[in-house]
């Protein structure tokens, strides 16, 4: 039974918790210092997927001028993101027995990386369906796990237009049936903020972190 620590937006208190809750693994649902990110992943030990938040910078390979060629140094270079960090926006990973899928970002309301709106955020979900789909085929495998920045629309999302949650998670979460979702973005503030249902899928609230121990 994986042992997982959430974690998003909020500074996670620290050493103290991490001995206390004794990971098997940590996820990030975005909008945390990269930094704290590595040393949470250092501190841990344990593997540590994320995806970003709206506040995050961009993951984007820079640019490159195509002459001359830099192949040589870019094999040597650091993937943009935290050190030691796997990045799962748009991606799937089998860790700690759990098969885990990530779309990070937030609704487009300003000028800024990890930002989409509802069409966009429609066109990255069915690629990762896709994706889940081929490899169901492949090995049999479903996914346990969905990690996103914002939650989806009218499930733990706000009015405001900063925090509307994507439409798209719901048909996601249809087809993917993942066991948990979890999702940062939406600051509790002080006031409690339940866990919510659609289907078979439990929806957490991660803010600022929490530890869930999963079934295999």
């Amino acid at each position: 039974m994986p042992r997982i620590l959430a974690i998003a937006d909020e500074p996670f208190p620290g050493m103290p918790d991490l001995t206390t809750a004794h990971p098997d693994l940590v996820l990030s649902c975005g909008d945390l210092p990269w930094e704290d990110l590595e040393l949470i992943v250092d501190l841990a030990n344990v593997p540590l997927l994320f995806v970003p938040g709206n506040h995050d910078p961009s993951l984007r390979p820079a640019s490159e001028p195509p002459f001359p060629p830099r192949i040589a140094v870019r094999d040597l270079e650091d993937p943009p993101g935290p050190r030691g960090c796997i990045n799962l926006d748009g991606a799937i990973a089998d860790v700690a027995g759990l098969r885990i899928a990530g779309l990070g970002g937030s609704i487009r309301y300003c000028p800024g990386p990890n930002q989409y709106t509802q069409r966009e955020m429609a066109r990255r979900a069915r690629k990762l369906a896709r994706r889940a789909s081929l490899k169901r085929r492949r090995d049999g495998r479903g996914v346990d796990v969905l990690i996103t920045h914002s939650p989806p629309k009218g499930l733990g999302d706000d009015d405001d237009k900063a925090h509307e949650g994507f439409e798209a998670f719901h048909g996601l979460i249809a087809a993917l049936r993942p066991q948990l979702v979890l999702h940062g973005h939406i600051h509790p503030h002080g006031t409690p903020r339940p866990d919510r249902r659609l289907g078979d899928t439990r929806l957490v609230n991660v803010v600022p972190y929490k530890v869930i121990e999963l079934p295999t």
